[in-house]
């Protein structure tokens, strides 16, 4: 009934315009609440699928920084931050600088049509405080190339004027008072309950830069302390520029009492700055005889390539190679580089070439490649395409002689450790230099550590003390921040294994990172081409001093997980683990990715154990966004490095799961054949 009713208010004036249109062609706008939207209300429009959005709006003591990604075409979600001078709770009582976290979900349920509008429903701050909690239902339709027009429902604070009873029925008449607490637990009890308002708005994009915006806006701003804001009109006027095709600009007139400003920036992870890369060009497939084709050549040659030779073997007519991929994001890169070298250097007499991937002594599937399909498809129209054709991917093949020599690498490199949610100072961060080493004497043993020297930051003068029921596990990371500039971050001795193609071992003792140390198992059974792997994990650790040294403090826990992977598809991977935390709470965690080819990850997770909500203490549940940037496409020279962040509302001790590199799943990610079909466009470059 609602939709309907929504849906023939935007039909209506799509049968009374002159120029009915299908497409979304009206620029693409964000709101005040960092997601597709007119000003401070939403529309059903959605952004191109992977958009990744940063936003910052202030009006009227208030600044929301938000985080949106589009998912998928049709649904997104959105991460706000938001800094509020005053908020005035439903019981009377004035809060002064809070700062409030929310997530907000969006999903578009049609597509805009000749005649139809595009509609979508979206819940926001359903896991939060609840002051910018509500629902909606919405439509848009185009009504010109430069005129669309928005009408919607809201519930919640987009109930707040003009409010009428729930058109849902007497199940969904009654909405609780959410008064402003510690935030995080999710009000499913009041989604789209308690009264019904309409909102609205009209937007014209005057040239291809500018527009103007219009709304009829149904929030009351209930939680805005009076004595500072004094909402006198429910319309709302903004004029937006965008400089280019990423960046957007609004002023605003708001509520008839005050004005605003937005600024948002957008990138897409699917479209690098670089286009394609700034790859050096790879060696020829024609032979040079004139080099000398011995097993320390091919080692040399792929050394100049980025790549390490782990393991070789002859066999009449053929050879066979385990390479170490240092350089590529791309796994099927690392291979056409691979094979260029055997193709160049390699004796003439040897007409296959066997190649797989390795990371710490673990290998892929071998992939065969044939001399003459090399020469043959390098320059042709379909080369890639036909070169898979022709391939042959083999799990179970002989694994080549490992060479006998120990491998030592080291390096220094910058380093940024924020801490973005602070209540004393939402804006804290180190910055200074990490050393990083790592020996393997032999095939599958690591030893490796880090260290870090501080150049500059604040983290050390954050002053705030845990007030963790829990064994304080996490809560007290600023007293690790705070002690001493030159930390030992890990300092590890890891063994990998591989007693069958498919089941990988991990053993790692040490310093496994900054707060723990002792020893951690791990197995994982990951068939290749299976969409699913199963792990098991167990650690039992000790928590380390403040000081980042070799002293340890009283307080000991085992700890594990037993996990499922599951690859979706698309790029979508899903993963639970359920088990033991670091404070000895039991319980889950259900974590969401989108992977792109190029490197980049986007996803979430949340984590459920037997502590009750208030034990928890602020934020009632482990949950947060985690982000990689490959460097690569940052920087458009080939490199393996990333920069990984993870978003978390707040640190506490419930769910918190211990830290260790070299985890199995995320090892293997790059050998097998999935990962190499899935980059194979990048197999000559």
């Amino acid at each position: 009934m609602v939709m309907r009713v929504i849906a023939t208010i935007c039909v209506l004036a799509g049968h009374l315009w002159p120029e009915l249109i299908a497409a979304q062609d009206v620029s693409l706008r964000y709101n005040n609440f960092g997601a597709p939207g007119l000003i401070e209300m939403p529309n059903a429009r959605s952004a191109p699928d992977a958009d990744l959005a940063f936003s910052v709006n202030r009006f009227s003591g208030q600044t929301r920084s938000t985080l949106t990604f589009q998912v998928s075409p049709r649904f997104s979600a959105s991460f706000r931050y938001a800094a509020l001078d005053d908020v005035l709770s439903p019981n009377g009582i004035v809060y002064d600088d809070v700062l409030d976290r929310s997530f907000s979900l969006r999903y578009r349920l049609s597509d805009e049509t000749d005649f139809l509008p595009a509609l979508a429903i979206g819940m926001d701050d359903f896991a939060g405080t609840g002051i910018y909690s509500a629902e909606y239902l919405v439509a848009t339709k185009a009504l010109s190339p430069n005129l669309s027009l928005t009408a919607g429902i809201g519930w919640g604070r987009l109930a707040g004027v003009g409010g009428f009873d729930n058109p849902l029925g007497a199940r969904f008449a009654d909405r609780s008072v959410q008064d402003v607490g510690q935030g995080g637990a999710v009000r499913q009890n009041n989604l789209f309950k308690g009264d019904a308002a309409f909102f609205g708005g009209i937007d014209w994009q005057m040239t291809d830069q500018v527009g103007v915006v219009a709304e009829y806006s149904s929030d009351a701003l209930d939680y805005q302390d009076g004595g500072r804001f004094d909402r006198q009109s429910p319309v709302n006027i903004a004029l937006n520029y965008a400089p280019r095709d990423n960046l957007q600009v609004s002023a605003q007139y708001l509520y008839g009492s005050t004005v605003g400003a937005q600024l948002t920036y957008v990138l897409n992870p699917t479209q690098s700055p670089f286009g394609g890369g700034l790859d050096p060009g790879p060696v020829p497939v024609v032979p040079l005889r004139a080099l000398a084709p011995t097993d320390a050549a091919i080692a040399r040659k792929l050394a100049q390539e980025g790549l390490r030779l782990h393991a070789i073997s002859r066999y009449p007519g053929r050879i066979n190679v385990e390479v170490v991929n240092l350089t590529y994001p791309a796994p099927a890169q690392a291979i056409g580089r691979t094979a260029r070298v055997l193709a160049a250097h390699a004796p003439a007499d040897l007409r296959q070439f066997d190649i797989a991937l390795v990371a710490q002594g673990i290998a892929g599937p071998v992939l065969r490649l044939n001399r003459a399909d090399l020469k043959a498809q390098e320059f042709g129209l379909q080369g890639a395409a036909s070169l898979l054709n022709a391939a042959q991917i083999n799990a179970q093949a002989t694994r080549p002689k490992p060479l006998a020599q120990p491998v030592f690498e080291w390096g220094i490199t910058p380093y940024i450790t924020p801490n973005i949610f602070d209540p004393d100072n939402p804006l804290r961060a180190d910055v200074g230099l990490a050393l990083d080493a790592s020996w393997s004497p032999v095939p599958g043993v690591v030893v490796a550590g880090t260290l870090r020297q501080r150049v500059a930051g604040n983290l050390d003068q954050a002053t705030r003390m845990s007030d963790s029921v829990l064994p304080r596990v996490r809560s007290e990371f600023a007293l690790y921040d705070r002690e001493g500039d030159v930390d030992l971050i890990d300092l590890t001795a890891a063994w990998y294994a591989q007693p069958t193609p498919n089941v990988t071992t991990r053993l790692s003792v040490g310093l496994l990172e900054e707060m723990f140390g002792g020893a951690s198992a791990e197995l994982l059974w990951r068939p290749d081409e299976s969409p699913l792997a199963f792990g098991i994990e167990v650690n039992h650790v000790w928590q380390r001093g403040f000081e980042s040294d070799f002293t340890f403090r009283e307080y000991e826990v085992t700890t594990g997980h037993g996990s499922i992977y599951w690859d979706v598809g698309a790029g979508y991977r899903a993963r639970v683990d359920a088990g033991r935390y670091l404070a000895g709470d039991w319980g889950t965690t259900i974590a969401l990715s989108r992977q792109f080819r190029n490197g980049w990850s986007v996803g979430a997770f949340a984590t459920f154990t037997d502590v009750s909500f208030d034990d928890f203490g602020e934020g009632s549940f482990d949950k947060g966004i985690t982000i990689s940037v490959p460097v690569s496409w940052l920087s458009g020279r080939p490199s393996r490095d990333s920069v990984d962040r993870t978003i978390r509302p707040v640190t506490r001790d419930g769910g918190a799961r211990l830290h260790v590199e070299g985890r199995l799943y995320d090892l293997t990610n790059d050998l097998g054949a999935d990962a190499i079909r899935g980059s194979w466009g990048r197999v000559w470059r």
